[in-house]
C-alpha cells in the first residue's frame, strides 16, 4: 500500500506541484510526460537491480533496501524549489519503488500452497492499488509537498513492520547449493525462456497504458472531449484505482473459480479494450460519465495481480525474484515509448486519435502475447533454472 501510494502520488500532484514551481500552459503536459518518465527509467534499472538482488541476497534484502530509498527520496521531494530536483528526486524514487512489488509476489507465491496462491498475490496487489487511493484522499487534505513528507514517512514505519516478516524457504534451500543465482544472462541464454519472458512483459503493457497516459493526463482529455467541467487528475487516478481494487478481487476469484490465470486475463484484456474505446470516443459532454468510465477502465486494469503472478510462476527459484521485479517495471517504463509515440502522433493525428491508435494496438499485442504464454495455475514452484532448459 505504501509503495503504491509513493509511486501514483506524482500522478495525483502533478498539476499543483508544477505550477507551484512555476509551470504553466502547455509545459504542464509536456514536464508532466518527462518527469513521469524519468520516474519509469528509475523504475527500469531499479527493477533491474533489485530483481538480481533479491534472487542473490534473499526477497527480504530487496524489501528493506528499496523501501529506504524511496522513503528517503519522497521526503526530500517535498523540499524541491526547482524542476532539476523534482526530475533527480522523481529518479531516485522511481529505482527504489522498483523493488516492492516484485519481492512481495515472489515471497507470497513461494510461501503459499499452489491452490491458494492466487488469494494470497490478489491481497498484496489489492492493498497495494488501496494505496493510490489512500493518496488521493491525503493530498485532498494536505498540499503535494505535505503529501509527499507523509509518503516517505508511512515508508519508514513500514520498515518496522517488515521486521516480522521471515524469509522464502524455497529461497533458503537453494541459497547453500551450487546455483546460479539472480543472472539475468540465462534470460537469454535460452530462446524459449528470452520469448516467455518478453510475452509476459507485454501481457501488462496495455494496464500502463490506461494509467500512464489516459488517466494521468485525464484533464487534457476531459478538455479535448468538451466536458461541461473540467477534469481533476487526482480525482479521476482515486476513481480508477478504486474500480482496480474491485478488479483485482474479481480477477483473482475468477482465476480460482476457472483454475486458469490465462482464461481471467484474456476476459479482463476485452474489458480493457471496450472501455478503452468508451473513453476516447465519450459520446456525452457529462462530468459524471467521463468519471464513471475512468472507474471501469481501473476496473479492467484489476489483471494486474494475475499478470505479476505468472510472470513468478513461469520461472525458477533461482530467476524468480528477477523476473517478477524487472516485468512490472519493464511494464512501468513502457510508458516511456508509449508516451513518445503519442506526443509524435499528438501533432497531426490530435490527442484522442494518437491515444486511441496506441491503446488498441498494445491490446492486439497483449492477446497475441498472452495466446502463447502457458498457463501457470498448478504449477509446483519448487525448481530451478539453468542455462540450457
Amino acid at each position: 500500500m505504501v509503495d503504491m501510494y509513493d509511486l501514483f502520488l506524482f500522478s495525483i500532484v502533478r498539476i499543483p506541484s508544477l505550477k507551484s514551481l512555476g509551470i504553466a500552459g502547455d509545459e504542464l503536459l509536456n514536464k508532466g510526460v518527462f518527469l513521469l518518465n524519468v520516474q519509469m527509467a528509475g523504475l527500469l534499472l531499479g527493477g533491474i537491480f533489485w530483481g538480481i538482488m533479491g534472487d542473490k541476497k534473499g526477497r527480504l534484502s530487496v524489501l528493506f533496501g528499496s523501501i529506504i530509498i524511496y522513503s528517503l527520496a519522497n521526503i526530500a521531494n517535498g523540499f524541491v524549489t526547482t524542476i532539476n530536483q523534482y526530475i533527480i528526486l522523481r529518479f531516485i524514487a522511481g529505482v527504489g519503488l522498483a523493488g516492492e512489488l516484485g519481492a512481495g509476489i515472489t515471497l507470497v507465491a513461494e510461501t503459499l500452497p499452489k491452490e491458494i496462491r492466487g488469494y494470497g498475490t490478489t491481497l498484496v496487489a489489492t492493498m497495494g492499488v488501496l494505496g493510490a487511493v489512500l493518496a488521493y484522499f491525503i493530498t485532498d487534505l494536505f498540499n503535494w509537498r505535505v503529501s509527499y513528507f507523509i509518503g516517505g514517512g508511512l515508508g519508514i514505519l513500514l520498515l518496522f513492520l517488515r521486521m516480522q516478516v521471515f524469509e522464502s524457504g524455497m529461497f533458503i534451500k537453494i541459497k547453500d547449493e551450487k546455483v546460479e543465482r539472480g543472472n539475468m544472462l540465462i534470460l537469454f541464454s535460452n530462446r524459449n525462456r528470452f520469448l516467455k519472458y518478453c510475452k509476459c512483459i507485454l501481457v501488462g503493457v496495455p494496464i500502463w497504458f490506461v494509467v500512464g497516459i489516459l488517466i494521468t493526463f485525464s484533464p487534457e482529455f476531459g478538455k479535448a472531449l468538451g466536458l461541461d467541467e473540467p477534469v481533476e487528475a487526482d480525482k479521476a487516478v482515486m476513481l480508477a484505482f478504486s474500480g482496480q481494487v474491485a478488479g483485482d478481487i474479481v480477477s483473482g476469484l475468477m482465476s480460482q473459480y476457472f483454475k486458469s490465470r490465462k482464461k481471467a486475463i484474456l476476459i479482463f484484456l476485452c474489458l480493457s479494450l471496450l472501455f478503452i474505446m468508451a473513453y476516447l470516443l465519450f459520446p456525452s459532454k457529462q462530468l459524471f460519465l467521463f468519471y464513471t468510465v475512468c472507474v471501469l477502465l481501473g476496473f479492467a486494469n484489476g489483471y494486474w495481480t494475475l499478470f505479476v503472478t505468472i510472470a513468478a510462476e513461469l520461472f525458477g527459484t533461482n530467476l524468480r525474484s528477477t523476473v517478477a521485479t524487472t516485468v512490472p517495471n519493464f511494464v512501468r517504463g513502457a510508458i516511456i515509448p508509449l508516451t513518445a509515440i503519442f506526443i509524435y502522433l499528438k501533432s497531426t493525428w490530435g490527442i484522442i486519435y494518437s491515444a486511441l491508435a496506441v491503446g488498441i494496438v498494445s491490446i492486439l499485442i497483449a492477446f497475441i502475447a498472452l495466446r502463447f504464454l502457458d498457463e501457470t495455475f498448478a504449477k509446483d514452484l519448487n525448481y530451478t533454472e539453468d542455462n540450457n532448459s
